[in-house]
């Protein structure tokens, strides 16, 4: 039934566009049958009073890519950069012509006018320099994003790995409160965060396989947020923590570096 509801949209839309179209409608279509069986829980508990039925439902996951935004603009691609100087050198050979006098701001400076020597500062930080994963300040041409060390739910098996803060979904009023009682577990509060919508950006569908039979079936949500005036972070409730470009973020997740690719637009 989805393949043929997509099908159409698909000619139209492609790349990261018709992926997170797709996302959506699926989040909806899942909202949609939580809310009826919501509905119907008191007349199915009406009727069937005294029976016992067990039925095990999909888990929902909730999962935060919190993301610190670049600091600086990063440099420009190199083909881009030769395009910008063969523009520059083309418009001056068409400028007007101003008096040496006009342009030279060093003779027409008033005596005794301050003067600040302005000096950028650099690029490539301390953190960079000491490969230190654990600060915000490093990479700041890049978009940072926030992983964990421990055993997320649907682990194989005990040893603690990487993955994005997260939250099994149980009675929030909705799957972003779920998404912000996830962050909030590790961050302590929300004070310096921001939420992008109320949609999540991204889902993945878990099923058990032949290789790993016990584990359970459920779907993961993605939803974004932003670090928001904050260099620093006490991150706890966890027994490690990095902040890792996408490149990087790519190499913990090799299996997953496909749908990352596709989901994380930096």
């Amino acid at each position: 039934m989805l393949d043929s509801l997509f099908k159409p949209i698909r000619k139209t839309l492609t790349g990261s566009v018709y992926f997170r179209f797709q996302s959506l409608l699926l989040f909806f279509l899942e909202m949609q049958r939580l809310r009826s069986q919501l509905l119907a829980r008191p007349l199915l508990e009406s009727r069937l009073r005294g029976y016992c039925t067990s039925s095990s439902s999909e888990k929902i996951v909730a999962s935060v890519l919190f993301e610190r935004l670049r600091v600086v603009i990063p440099k420009p691609d190199p083909t881009v950069y030769a395009f910008q100087e063969f523009k520059f050198n083309w418009q001056q050979q068409f400028r007007r012509r101003y008096p040496d006098e006009f342009l030279d701001i060093a003779k027409n400076r008033a005596k005794g006018e301050y003067q600040m020597d302005y000096v950028p500062a650099p690029r490539v930080t301390e953190a960079d320099k000491n490969n230190d994963k654990k600060s915000l300040y490093r990479a700041l041409d890049k978009k940072l994003y926030l992983l964990v060390f421990g055993k997320p739910f649907g682990a194989t098996s005990d040893k603690p790995v990487w993955h994005f803060p997260e939250k099994v979904y149980d009675s929030e009023p909705t799957l972003r409160k779920c998404a912000e009682s996830a962050l909030k577990s590790v961050l302590g509060d929300l004070t310096h965060t921001y939420f992008v919508g109320n949609a999540p950006m991204a889902h993945m569908a878990i099923q058990p396989t032949e290789e790993t039979p016990d584990l359970p079936s459920y779907k993961r949500f993605f939803f974004k947020c932003s670090v928001v005036a904050a260099s620093k972070y006490n991150i706890s409730n966890c027994e490690d923590f990095v902040w890792v470009t996408k490149d990087e973020l790519l190499e913990f997740f090799p299996e997953q570096a496909e749908f990352f690719n596709k989901m994380i637009i930096s």
